[in-house]
Protein backbone atom coordinates (compact mmCIF):
# COMPACT_ATOMS: atom_id res chain seq x y z
CA UNK A 1 0.00 0.00 0.00
CA UNK A 2 1.26 3.61 -0.28
CA UNK A 3 2.01 5.55 3.00
CA UNK A 4 -0.68 6.24 5.73
CA UNK A 5 -0.38 9.69 4.58
CA UNK A 6 -1.92 8.82 1.35
CA UNK A 7 -4.81 7.88 2.92
CA UNK A 8 -5.25 10.21 5.32
CA UNK A 9 -4.90 13.11 2.75
CA UNK A 10 -7.41 11.14 0.66
CA UNK A 11 -10.04 11.12 3.66
CA UNK A 12 -9.02 14.68 4.41
CA UNK A 13 -10.10 16.23 0.93
CA UNK A 14 -13.29 13.63 0.69
CA UNK A 15 -14.40 15.05 4.32
CA UNK A 16 -14.08 18.76 2.96
CA UNK A 17 -15.51 17.80 -0.48
CA UNK A 18 -19.05 16.36 1.80
CA UNK A 19 -19.00 19.40 4.08
CA UNK A 20 -21.34 16.64 6.17
CA UNK A 21 -22.96 13.20 7.15
CA UNK A 22 -21.92 9.99 7.90
CA UNK A 23 -20.24 8.06 4.86
CA UNK A 24 -20.20 4.32 4.98
CA UNK A 25 -17.83 2.18 3.07
CA UNK A 26 -18.33 -1.25 2.79
CA UNK A 27 -14.86 -3.45 1.73
CA UNK A 28 -15.12 -6.95 0.26
CA UNK A 29 -16.03 -10.17 1.82
CA UNK A 30 -14.49 -13.73 0.74
CA UNK A 31 -16.50 -15.01 -2.07
CA UNK A 32 -16.96 -18.76 -2.24
CA UNK A 33 -16.72 -20.92 -5.54
CA UNK A 34 -18.67 -23.75 -4.80
CA UNK A 35 -18.34 -24.23 -0.84
CA UNK A 36 -17.77 -21.51 1.91
CA UNK A 37 -14.04 -22.66 2.61
CA UNK A 38 -12.91 -23.16 -1.23
CA UNK A 39 -13.04 -19.11 -2.34
CA UNK A 40 -12.22 -17.12 -5.43
CA UNK A 41 -9.10 -14.55 -5.03
CA UNK A 42 -9.90 -12.34 -2.55
CA UNK A 43 -10.27 -8.41 -4.14
CA UNK A 44 -10.56 -5.36 -2.04
CA UNK A 45 -13.43 -2.93 -2.87
CA UNK A 46 -11.41 -0.48 -5.29
CA UNK A 47 -13.22 2.76 -3.34
CA UNK A 48 -12.31 1.19 0.28
CA UNK A 49 -9.05 1.03 -1.31
CA UNK A 50 -8.83 3.95 -2.17
CA UNK A 51 -9.71 5.49 1.38
CA UNK A 52 -8.02 2.65 3.60
CA UNK A 53 -5.75 1.08 2.41
CA UNK A 54 -6.38 -2.66 3.86
CA UNK A 55 -6.42 -5.53 1.35
CA UNK A 56 -8.12 -7.80 3.78
CA UNK A 57 -11.76 -8.84 3.88
CA UNK A 58 -14.70 -8.39 6.25
CA UNK A 59 -13.88 -5.06 6.80
CA UNK A 60 -16.01 -1.90 6.85
CA UNK A 61 -15.64 1.68 7.49
CA UNK A 62 -17.28 5.27 8.38
CA UNK A 63 -16.11 8.48 8.10
CA UNK A 64 -18.19 11.19 10.22
CA UNK A 65 -17.86 14.01 8.67
CA UNK A 66 -19.60 16.26 11.40
CA UNK A 67 -17.72 14.90 14.39
CA UNK A 68 -14.71 14.03 12.34
CA UNK A 69 -14.14 10.58 13.21
CA UNK A 70 -13.01 7.75 11.14
CA UNK A 71 -13.65 3.73 12.50
CA UNK A 72 -12.86 0.96 10.97
CA UNK A 73 -15.03 -1.98 11.94
CA UNK A 74 -13.77 -5.58 11.71
CA UNK A 75 -13.60 -9.18 13.86
CA UNK A 76 -10.76 -10.23 15.21
CA UNK A 77 -9.08 -13.12 13.95
CA UNK A 78 -9.01 -16.67 16.05
CA UNK A 79 -6.62 -19.14 16.50
CA UNK A 80 -8.64 -21.17 14.17
CA UNK A 81 -7.63 -18.66 11.35
CA UNK A 82 -4.34 -18.28 12.20
CA UNK A 83 -3.86 -22.12 11.65
CA UNK A 84 -4.48 -21.36 7.93
CA UNK A 85 -3.54 -18.26 7.40
CA UNK A 86 -0.55 -17.39 9.47
CA UNK A 87 -0.31 -14.66 12.65
CA UNK A 88 -2.44 -11.80 11.27
CA UNK A 89 -2.55 -8.33 12.90
CA UNK A 90 -5.61 -7.09 15.07
CA UNK A 91 -7.68 -4.83 13.85
CA UNK A 92 -6.74 -2.06 15.53
CA UNK A 93 -3.10 -2.74 14.41
CA UNK A 94 -4.31 -2.97 10.30
CA UNK A 95 -6.22 0.60 11.05
CA UNK A 96 -3.26 2.14 12.62
CA UNK A 97 -1.15 1.17 9.25
CA UNK A 98 -3.41 3.72 7.34
CA UNK A 99 -3.50 6.50 10.44
CA UNK A 100 -7.26 5.65 11.50
CA UNK A 101 -7.11 6.04 15.42
CA UNK A 102 -10.53 4.03 16.07
CA UNK A 103 -11.50 0.61 16.00
CA UNK A 104 -14.53 -1.19 16.69
CA UNK A 105 -16.02 -4.83 16.17
CA UNK A 106 -18.34 -5.62 12.95
CA UNK A 107 -21.28 -6.20 14.94
CA UNK A 108 -21.37 -2.58 16.45
CA UNK A 109 -21.75 -1.10 13.04
CA UNK A 110 -25.29 -1.43 12.70
CA UNK A 111 -25.97 0.06 16.63
CA UNK A 112 -23.00 2.65 15.72
CA UNK A 113 -25.40 3.79 11.93
CA UNK A 114 -28.50 3.90 14.14
CA UNK A 115 -27.26 6.11 16.53
CA UNK A 116 -25.86 8.37 14.03
CA UNK A 117 -29.74 8.28 12.19
CA UNK A 118 -31.40 9.33 15.57
CA UNK A 119 -29.58 12.14 16.10
CA UNK A 120 -30.06 13.51 12.35
CA UNK A 121 -27.06 12.32 10.70
CA UNK A 122 -27.69 11.56 7.52
CA UNK A 123 -25.84 8.22 6.26
CA UNK A 124 -24.10 8.52 2.38
CA UNK A 125 -23.22 4.95 0.77
CA UNK A 126 -22.15 4.49 -2.55
CA UNK A 127 -24.65 1.69 -5.01
CA UNK A 128 -23.69 -1.59 -4.18
CA UNK A 129 -22.47 -4.10 -7.02
CA UNK A 130 -22.59 -7.17 -4.63
CA UNK A 131 -24.89 -9.25 -3.28
CA UNK A 132 -23.72 -9.23 0.29
CA UNK A 133 -23.48 -5.42 0.09
CA UNK A 134 -26.96 -5.19 -1.01
CA UNK A 135 -27.77 -7.52 2.00
CA UNK A 136 -25.83 -5.82 4.52
CA UNK A 137 -27.36 -2.41 3.59
CA UNK A 138 -30.83 -3.88 4.03
CA UNK A 139 -29.24 -5.33 7.42
CA UNK A 140 -28.05 -1.90 8.50
CA UNK A 141 -29.94 0.46 6.90
CA UNK A 142 -33.77 -1.26 6.57
CA UNK A 143 -33.34 -0.25 2.66
CA UNK A 144 -34.31 -3.38 0.32
CA UNK A 145 -31.98 -4.02 -2.14
CA UNK A 146 -34.14 -2.95 -4.98
CA UNK A 147 -34.61 0.35 -3.78
CA UNK A 148 -30.50 0.44 -3.14
CA UNK A 149 -29.68 2.47 -6.16
CA UNK A 150 -32.67 4.99 -5.91
CA UNK A 151 -30.94 5.83 -2.19
CA UNK A 152 -27.49 5.93 -2.92
CA UNK A 153 -25.93 9.30 -2.48
CA UNK A 154 -25.40 11.01 -5.52
CA UNK A 155 -22.98 13.83 -3.65
CA UNK A 156 -20.83 10.88 -2.29
CA UNK A 157 -20.50 9.24 -5.87
CA UNK A 158 -19.70 12.60 -7.17
CA UNK A 159 -17.06 13.51 -4.21
CA UNK A 160 -15.46 10.28 -5.07
CA UNK A 161 -15.46 10.37 -8.92
CA UNK A 162 -13.88 14.00 -9.09
CA UNK A 163 -11.14 12.54 -6.36
CA UNK A 164 -10.38 9.03 -8.47
CA UNK A 165 -10.80 10.27 -11.67
CA UNK A 166 -7.56 12.83 -10.79
CA UNK A 167 -4.36 10.47 -10.86
CA UNK A 168 -1.55 11.13 -8.97
CA UNK A 169 2.13 10.77 -9.47
CA UNK A 170 2.27 7.53 -7.18
CA UNK A 171 -1.02 5.99 -8.69
CA UNK A 172 0.61 7.13 -12.44
CA UNK A 173 3.51 5.15 -11.76
CA UNK A 174 1.44 2.23 -10.37
CA UNK A 175 -0.15 2.27 -13.74
CA UNK A 176 2.74 2.40 -15.51
CA UNK A 177 3.66 -1.00 -13.52
CA UNK A 178 0.43 -2.41 -14.64
CA UNK A 179 0.64 -1.26 -18.44
CA UNK A 180 4.05 -2.53 -18.97
CA UNK A 181 3.19 -5.93 -17.62
CA UNK A 182 0.31 -5.77 -19.95
CA UNK A 183 2.93 -5.09 -22.96
CA UNK A 184 4.56 -8.10 -22.18
CA UNK A 185 1.70 -10.24 -21.81
CA UNK A 186 1.29 -9.28 -25.29
CA UNK A 187 4.51 -9.57 -26.72
CA UNK A 188 3.92 -13.02 -25.56
CA UNK A 189 0.88 -13.55 -27.54
CA UNK A 190 2.78 -12.06 -30.61
CA UNK A 191 5.18 -14.54 -30.22
CA UNK A 192 2.70 -17.81 -29.96
CA UNK A 193 0.10 -16.77 -32.12
CA UNK A 194 0.55 -19.62 -35.54
CA UNK A 195 -1.38 -22.46 -37.14
CA UNK A 196 -1.95 -25.24 -35.13
CA UNK A 197 -1.98 -23.42 -31.37
CA UNK A 198 -4.62 -23.34 -29.50
CA UNK A 199 -6.07 -20.06 -28.00
CA UNK A 200 -5.81 -21.60 -24.41
CA UNK A 201 -2.28 -22.02 -24.50
CA UNK A 202 -1.52 -18.61 -25.67
CA UNK A 203 -4.24 -17.46 -22.55
CA UNK A 204 -2.43 -19.48 -20.02
CA UNK A 205 1.13 -18.19 -20.94
CA UNK A 206 -0.26 -14.69 -20.99
CA UNK A 207 -1.79 -15.09 -17.75
CA UNK A 208 2.05 -16.84 -16.61
CA UNK A 209 3.71 -13.32 -17.52
CA UNK A 210 1.04 -11.16 -15.09
CA UNK A 211 1.65 -13.85 -12.43
CA UNK A 212 5.29 -13.60 -12.52
CA UNK A 213 5.67 -10.28 -12.54
CA UNK A 214 3.88 -10.37 -8.83
CA UNK A 215 0.02 -9.24 -10.40
CA UNK A 216 -2.94 -10.98 -11.29
CA UNK A 217 -5.40 -9.99 -14.05
CA UNK A 218 -7.47 -6.64 -14.38
CA UNK A 219 -10.26 -8.30 -16.25
CA UNK A 220 -10.98 -11.72 -17.59
CA UNK A 221 -8.49 -12.66 -20.91
CA UNK A 222 -10.27 -12.28 -24.04
CA UNK A 223 -7.84 -14.64 -26.51
CA UNK A 224 -9.81 -15.09 -29.80
CA UNK A 225 -9.55 -16.11 -33.50
CA UNK A 226 -13.25 -14.38 -33.54
CA UNK A 227 -12.10 -11.04 -33.11
CA UNK A 228 -15.88 -9.85 -34.23
CA UNK A 229 -17.10 -11.21 -30.82
CA UNK A 230 -16.14 -8.03 -28.22
CA UNK A 231 -16.34 -9.98 -25.29
CA UNK A 232 -14.78 -13.22 -25.81
CA UNK A 233 -13.52 -15.72 -23.23
CA UNK A 234 -14.15 -19.34 -24.70
CA UNK A 235 -10.58 -20.35 -25.83
CA UNK A 236 -12.29 -22.91 -27.68
CA UNK A 237 -10.64 -22.78 -30.91
CA UNK A 238 -7.08 -23.65 -32.87
CA UNK A 239 -5.53 -20.93 -34.58
CA UNK A 240 -5.28 -21.68 -38.74
CA UNK A 241 -4.08 -19.96 -41.84
CA UNK A 242 -5.83 -16.66 -42.57
CA UNK A 243 -6.91 -15.68 -39.19
CA UNK A 244 -6.21 -12.86 -37.30
CA UNK A 245 -5.63 -13.62 -33.60
CA UNK A 246 -6.72 -10.80 -30.74
CA UNK A 247 -6.11 -10.31 -27.41
CA UNK A 248 -7.31 -7.95 -25.34
CA UNK A 249 -5.63 -8.33 -21.98
CA UNK A 250 -4.31 -6.94 -18.82
CA UNK A 251 -2.36 -6.77 -15.21
CA UNK A 252 -3.04 -5.77 -12.40
CA UNK A 253 -0.44 -4.49 -9.40
CA UNK A 254 -0.37 -5.76 -6.29
CA UNK A 255 -1.92 -2.17 -5.29
CA UNK A 256 -5.10 -2.84 -8.09
CA UNK A 257 -3.84 -0.60 -10.65
CA UNK A 258 -5.09 -1.46 -13.66
CA UNK A 259 -3.89 -1.94 -17.08
CA UNK A 260 -5.63 -2.71 -20.13
CA UNK A 261 -3.93 -3.21 -23.77
CA UNK A 262 -5.47 -5.14 -27.32
CA UNK A 263 -3.60 -6.42 -30.16
CA UNK A 264 -4.20 -8.09 -33.39
CA UNK A 265 -1.96 -10.01 -35.73
CA UNK A 266 -1.81 -12.73 -38.46
CA UNK A 267 -1.64 -16.31 -37.63
CA UNK A 268 -0.32 -16.87 -40.72
CA UNK A 269 3.00 -14.09 -40.19
CA UNK A 270 1.43 -12.03 -43.01
CA UNK A 271 -1.83 -10.13 -43.40
CA UNK A 272 -4.04 -10.99 -46.05
CA UNK A 273 -4.67 -8.03 -48.70
CA UNK A 274 -7.74 -7.90 -47.67
CA UNK A 275 -6.64 -8.03 -43.96
CA UNK A 276 -3.64 -5.34 -44.51
CA UNK A 277 -6.60 -2.90 -45.85
CA UNK A 278 -8.68 -2.88 -42.81
CA UNK A 279 -5.90 -3.14 -40.36
CA UNK A 280 -4.69 0.40 -41.90
CA UNK A 281 -7.62 2.15 -41.84
CA UNK A 282 -8.12 0.77 -38.06
CA UNK A 283 -4.36 1.94 -37.54
CA UNK A 284 -5.77 5.59 -39.17
CA UNK A 285 -8.75 5.90 -37.24
CA UNK A 286 -6.55 5.22 -34.06
CA UNK A 287 -4.43 8.06 -34.75
CA UNK A 288 -7.07 10.39 -35.42
CA UNK A 289 -8.57 9.68 -32.28
CA UNK A 290 -5.46 10.37 -30.21
CA UNK A 291 -4.79 13.97 -32.25
CA UNK A 292 -7.88 14.96 -30.63
CA UNK A 293 -6.33 14.35 -27.33
CA UNK A 294 -5.52 17.70 -25.20
CA UNK A 295 -7.02 19.20 -22.39
CA UNK A 296 -10.32 20.31 -22.40
CA UNK A 297 -11.64 18.71 -25.66
CA UNK A 298 -14.35 15.95 -24.56
CA UNK A 299 -13.26 12.33 -25.41
CA UNK A 300 -16.64 12.51 -27.68
CA UNK A 301 -14.67 14.16 -30.10
CA UNK A 302 -11.96 11.44 -30.10
CA UNK A 303 -14.72 9.02 -30.50
CA UNK A 304 -16.30 11.13 -33.50
CA UNK A 305 -12.77 11.29 -35.09
CA UNK A 306 -11.93 7.54 -35.11
CA UNK A 307 -15.49 6.65 -36.60
CA UNK A 308 -15.07 9.55 -39.40
CA UNK A 309 -12.05 8.18 -40.32
CA UNK A 310 -13.50 4.36 -40.19
CA UNK A 311 -16.02 5.47 -42.82
CA UNK A 312 -13.52 7.55 -44.92
CA UNK A 313 -11.40 3.71 -45.20
CA UNK A 314 -15.17 1.92 -45.79
CA UNK A 315 -15.91 4.15 -48.51
CA UNK A 316 -12.58 3.63 -50.44
CA UNK A 317 -13.49 0.40 -50.11
CA UNK A 318 -16.59 0.87 -51.73
CA UNK A 319 -18.85 -0.01 -48.31
CA UNK A 320 -19.77 3.06 -47.22
CA UNK A 321 -20.49 6.39 -49.12
CA UNK A 322 -22.00 10.27 -48.45
CA UNK A 323 -20.37 12.61 -46.07
CA UNK A 324 -18.01 10.70 -43.38
CA UNK A 325 -18.73 13.10 -40.89
CA UNK A 326 -22.16 12.91 -41.07
CA UNK A 327 -22.04 9.55 -40.96
CA UNK A 328 -20.32 9.62 -37.69
CA UNK A 329 -22.62 12.24 -36.22
CA UNK A 330 -25.81 10.25 -36.80
CA UNK A 331 -24.05 6.49 -35.98
CA UNK A 332 -24.26 4.74 -39.47
CA UNK A 333 -20.35 3.85 -38.36
CA UNK A 334 -21.50 1.73 -36.19
CA UNK A 335 -22.15 -1.27 -38.04
CA UNK A 336 -18.23 -1.74 -37.99
CA UNK A 337 -17.72 -0.03 -34.84
CA UNK A 338 -20.78 -0.29 -32.00
CA UNK A 339 -18.52 -0.06 -29.02
CA UNK A 340 -17.29 3.01 -27.45
CA UNK A 341 -13.57 4.42 -27.79
CA UNK A 342 -12.54 4.16 -24.68
CA UNK A 343 -12.97 4.37 -20.63
CA UNK A 344 -10.93 5.73 -17.77
CA UNK A 345 -8.62 3.51 -15.76
CA UNK A 346 -7.24 3.38 -12.52
CA UNK A 347 -8.04 0.87 -9.54
CA UNK A 348 -10.61 -0.47 -11.63
CA UNK A 349 -9.94 -1.29 -15.02
CA UNK A 350 -13.07 0.26 -15.97
CA UNK A 351 -12.82 3.10 -13.65
CA UNK A 352 -15.81 3.36 -10.89
CA UNK A 353 -17.47 2.14 -13.20
CA UNK A 354 -20.24 0.50 -10.46
CA UNK A 355 -20.39 4.25 -9.55
CA UNK A 356 -22.57 4.68 -12.85
CA UNK A 357 -20.98 5.76 -16.17
CA UNK A 358 -22.91 9.00 -16.31
CA UNK A 359 -21.02 10.66 -13.31
CA UNK A 360 -17.61 9.27 -14.28
CA UNK A 361 -17.27 9.65 -17.90
CA UNK A 362 -19.97 12.67 -18.12
CA UNK A 363 -20.33 16.00 -17.85
CA UNK A 364 -22.81 17.75 -15.12
CA UNK A 365 -26.10 18.24 -17.48
CA UNK A 366 -24.86 15.71 -20.23
CA UNK A 367 -26.58 12.88 -20.93
CA UNK A 368 -25.93 9.81 -22.41
CA UNK A 369 -26.78 9.12 -25.95
CA UNK A 370 -29.54 5.77 -26.27
CA UNK A 371 -28.36 5.68 -29.94
CA UNK A 372 -26.38 2.44 -31.16
CA UNK A 373 -22.73 3.11 -30.97
CA UNK A 374 -23.09 6.23 -28.97
CA UNK A 375 -24.74 3.97 -26.21
CA UNK A 376 -21.65 2.40 -25.71
CA UNK A 377 -19.46 5.55 -25.13
CA UNK A 378 -18.37 5.55 -21.54
CA UNK A 379 -16.17 8.70 -21.53
CA UNK A 380 -17.44 12.33 -23.13
CA UNK A 381 -16.28 14.19 -20.93
CA UNK A 382 -13.78 17.18 -21.57
CA UNK A 383 -10.84 15.55 -20.88
CA UNK A 384 -8.23 17.03 -17.73
CA UNK A 385 -5.17 16.56 -16.34
CA UNK A 386 -4.44 13.84 -14.36
CA UNK A 387 -7.22 11.46 -16.45
CA UNK A 388 -5.90 7.76 -17.38
CA UNK A 389 -8.37 6.16 -20.20
CA UNK A 390 -7.92 3.89 -23.14
CA UNK A 391 -8.21 4.11 -26.43
CA UNK A 392 -9.51 1.59 -28.29
CA UNK A 393 -11.40 1.53 -31.73
CA UNK A 394 -11.76 -1.25 -33.40
CA UNK A 395 -13.56 -2.73 -37.07
CA UNK A 396 -15.90 -5.82 -36.56
CA UNK A 397 -17.77 -7.93 -39.55
CA UNK A 398 -20.71 -9.19 -37.52
CA UNK A 399 -22.70 -11.65 -39.33
CA UNK A 400 -25.94 -11.03 -36.96
CA UNK A 401 -25.99 -6.98 -36.94
CA UNK A 402 -24.95 -6.95 -40.68
CA UNK A 403 -27.98 -9.18 -41.41
CA UNK A 404 -30.56 -6.83 -39.32
CA UNK A 405 -29.59 -3.27 -40.51
CA UNK A 406 -29.24 -5.09 -44.28
CA UNK A 407 -32.98 -6.61 -43.49
CA UNK A 408 -34.06 -3.17 -41.87
CA UNK A 409 -32.22 -0.93 -44.51
CA UNK A 410 -30.72 1.17 -42.07
CA UNK A 411 -28.63 4.10 -42.98
CA UNK A 412 -28.99 3.05 -46.67
CA UNK A 413 -27.89 6.52 -48.06
CA UNK A 414 -24.60 5.69 -46.22
CA UNK A 415 -23.64 1.91 -46.48
CA UNK A 416 -23.94 -0.28 -49.67
CA UNK A 417 -24.84 -3.76 -48.07
CA UNK A 418 -24.27 -5.75 -51.77
CA UNK A 419 -20.74 -4.83 -50.69
CA UNK A 420 -20.34 -5.32 -46.96
CA UNK A 421 -21.87 -8.77 -47.98
CA UNK A 422 -18.77 -10.06 -49.49
CA UNK A 423 -16.69 -9.37 -46.05
CA UNK A 424 -19.43 -10.91 -44.03
CA UNK A 425 -16.52 -13.83 -43.18
CA UNK A 426 -13.56 -11.11 -42.14
CA UNK A 427 -14.04 -11.10 -38.48
CA UNK A 428 -12.68 -8.15 -36.36
CA UNK A 429 -9.66 -6.67 -34.84
CA UNK A 430 -8.61 -3.85 -32.83
CA UNK A 431 -5.45 -2.08 -31.01
CA UNK A 432 -5.39 -0.44 -27.56
CA UNK A 433 -3.49 1.79 -25.96
CA UNK A 434 -3.20 3.74 -22.22
CA UNK A 435 -3.36 7.55 -22.23
CA UNK A 436 -2.78 9.90 -19.50
CA UNK A 437 -3.79 13.98 -19.94
CA UNK A 438 -0.51 16.23 -18.89
CA UNK A 439 -0.49 20.07 -19.03
CA UNK A 440 1.07 19.40 -22.61
CA UNK A 441 -1.22 16.92 -23.97
CA UNK A 442 -1.77 13.23 -24.16
CA UNK A 443 1.05 10.91 -23.12
CA UNK A 444 1.16 7.09 -23.78
CA UNK A 445 1.41 5.36 -20.61
CA UNK A 446 4.25 2.67 -20.26
CA UNK A 447 7.96 2.31 -21.32
CA UNK A 448 7.46 -0.77 -23.36
CA UNK A 449 6.12 -0.12 -26.79
CA UNK A 450 3.70 -2.33 -27.76
CA UNK A 451 3.88 -3.00 -31.42
CA UNK A 452 1.46 -1.10 -33.52
CA UNK A 453 2.36 -1.17 -37.46
CA UNK A 454 2.45 -3.62 -39.54
CA UNK A 455 5.99 -3.90 -39.62
CA UNK A 456 6.45 -3.85 -35.85
CA UNK A 457 3.22 -6.59 -35.52
CA UNK A 458 5.60 -8.67 -38.06
CA UNK A 459 8.73 -7.47 -36.16
CA UNK A 460 7.38 -8.97 -33.20
CA UNK A 461 5.91 -12.00 -34.21
CA UNK A 462 9.43 -12.77 -35.38
CA UNK A 463 11.16 -12.34 -32.29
Amino acid sequence: MFSKETYISRRAELKKAMGSGLLLFLGNDESAMNYEDNTYMFRQDSTFSYYFGLDYSGLAAVIDVDNDEEIIFGNELTIDDFVWMGTQPTVAEKSAIVGVAKSMALSSLESYLHAAINKGQKVHFLPPYRPEHKLKIAELLGIAPAAQKMYASVEFVKAVVNMRNHKTDEEIAEITKAVDISTRMHLTAYRMAKPGVHECEIAAAVEQVACECGGRLSFPTIATSHGHVLHNHGFVHTLKEGDIFLLDAGAETPLHYSGDLSSACPVSGKFTEQQEMIYNIHLDSFQAAVDTLKPGVPFKEAHLAAATKIVEGMKGLGMMKGDAREAAEIGAYALFFPCGLGHMMGLDVHDMENLGEQYVGYPEGVKKSTQFGFKSLRLARPLEKGFVFTVEPGIYFMPELIDKWHAEKQFADFINYDEVEKWKGFSGLRNELDYMITDKGAELMGTIKKPMTIAEVYEAMNK
